[in-house]
């Protein structure tokens, strides 16, 4: 008989269909999906690449300590103008605010990735994006807040949606920015030993 081939579990720490569609992208389903709930508001002078990190790790220390036999992928995604931190859009005055701040100027997306591996290691990345805007009109304003595509989303926008018409510019990672850097992601899965094709 053959030798049975173990393969360990991988958790996700999201929610997010976009994490699951990127990760299916690279030929990877994981074995179960585990929102992390925690609280994502910044601390006071907390800068943006700090942020993503800290709440990336914390997502992922909130999975792991209940699944501790799985490799357990986390990610958080922070969109910057300057060293403020823009919100998770909840509301249409919301979008609209991020929209009024990003229109016509760059901004910068920060999305960590954070591995925790079930013999306790652990792994990180940062990935900064630079992303330009054209400078918006008041009827596509009106037009993507009757989208309601900005709600849920850092920054008021999703760069796989409508939004995808206001970038001029992108230098960096494209799928981080829509939530999770492929290349990054792939180096630390094989890196703590997840077989990852």
């Amino acid at each position: 008989m053959p030798p049975c081939s173990y393969k360990p579990r991988l958790v996700l720490a999201s929610a997010s269909p976009r994490r699951l569609d990127l990760l299916a992208q690279i030929g990877l389903t994981p074995d179960e999906v585990c929102a992390a709930d925690i609280d994502e508001a910044p601390l006071k002078s907390e800068t943006p690449r700090r942020c993503a990190l800290r709440l990336a790790g914390a997502k992922a220390a909130l999975v792991a300590g209940s699944r501790p036999e799985s490799f357990v992928l986390a990610a958080d995604t922070v969109v910057a103008a300057g060293r403020r931190i823009l919100p998770k859009a909840e509301t249409p005055d919301e979008v609209r605010t991020c929209l009024e701040l990003l229109s016509g100027r760059s901004h910068r997306v920060y999305t960590a990735v954070v591995l925790r591996g079930p013999d306790g290691r652990r792994a990180e990345r940062l990935v900064e994006t630079r992303v330009t805007f054209k400078r918006l009109g008041e009827d596509e304003h009106a037009a993507y807040l009757a989208s309601g595509e900005g709600l849920g989303k850092a920054g008021g926008y999703g760069i796989q949606g409508r939004a995808g018409g206001f970038v001029l510019n992108l230098q960096g990672s494209y799928p981080a920015v829509v939530g999770l850097p492929l290349y990054e992601t792939l180096c630390l899965l094989r890196g703590l030993g997840y077989p990852a094709a």
